[in-house]
């Protein structure tokens, strides 16, 4: 299993070492690309400690040129490795690394369960299942961990410092994964759906598109700042812009009339089941 810390992020075991390379990405899609492209812009990682296999061409030579020193092939390696591939693609993945000595595995593939995972690693394997989101192509997720029967907290450090570079980390049961799946898994979409009908409401008032979409940007960044960063509850920021009787309070008063609060519960459900239901098949 991988020896690290917070400060080595991908340390391979010292037998790896030798051969200059930390982390592997199997699988060089936009999830792969968005985690390394974090770990080199952290400065945590040099691109020449980084391999990928991409079974693609095409892809794998728009890596080289965007990254021209990447490890680029299509044959695994023993290093520690993150599984980056489309569902179907994860079991006949995590075997081929696991053939070529691989002995400790995250995967960031929706919807593959830890058991499909241990079962393709087979045992000794040290196996971690994390749930990232989209804002990671911007540096701005947010992933769960869960980790397998052999993912001791060294294996947990070493994935948190993966997944680190490229937005917040946190912890979780498999359990609870399908949830996560519900909320920051499905969540950007909810937002950016509520972004879209704000500026068509906007637009509806008169305001023209291209100052209704900054607006509605600027409205939705600043919010989530602030939600961030102000140590108040999301209860607390929104009690604090209305004032009785404002323009605030009339329009949530529209929107708790139009049960917008069970709309979104519904909708954190609908997801979280059918990510169980996808997990089950």
């Amino acid at each position: 299993m991988v020896e690290s810390s917070a400060s080595e992020v991908g340390s391979p075991p010292a037998g790896i070492r030798s051969s200059g390379i930390a982390v592997q990405f199997v699988g060089g899609g936009r999830m792969g690309e968005a985690i390394i492209a974090g770990l080199i812009r952290s400065g945590e990682l040099r691109a020449e400690e980084i391999a990928v296999v991409e079974a693609l061409p095409a892809r794998r030579e728009q890596l080289r040129v965007t990254y021209p020193q990447l490890v680029l092939g299509d044959v695994p390696t023993a290093a520690p490795t993150v599984i980056a591939v489309k569902p179907d693609d994860v079991a006949a993945a995590v075997s081929k690394a696991v053939a070529a000595g691989v002995d400790t595995v995250l995967s960031v593939a929706a919807g593959v369960p830890l058991g499909r995972l241990e079962v393709a690693a087979g045992p000794g394997v040290a196996v971690v299942r994390a749930m990232p989101n989209t804002p990671a192509l911007v540096g701005a997720g947010v992933a769960a961990l869960a980790p397998g029967s052999e993912a001791d907290e060294t294996v947990l450090v070493w994935a948190e410092g993966i997944l680190g570079a490229v937005g917040d980390v946190v912890r979780v049961s498999e359990a609870q994964l399908d949830a996560v799946t519900g909320i920051s898994g499905s969540g950007p979409a909810y937002v950016f759906l509520v972004a879209e009908a704000l500026i068509e409401a906007a637009v509806a008032e008169g305001l023209p598109r291209p100052v209704a979409e900054r607006l509605v940007v600027g409205t939705v960044r600043g919010a989530g700042m602030m939600l961030a960063e102000s140590g108040q509850s999301a209860g607390e920021l929104r009690a604090g812009v209305t004032s009785p009787g404002g323009t605030t309070a009339a329009g949530l008063r529209a929107l708790e009339d139009r049960a917008v609060r069970g709309a979104f519960a519904a909708a954190v459900a609908a997801a979280t089941e059918r990510s169980r239901l996808l997990g089950a098949g």
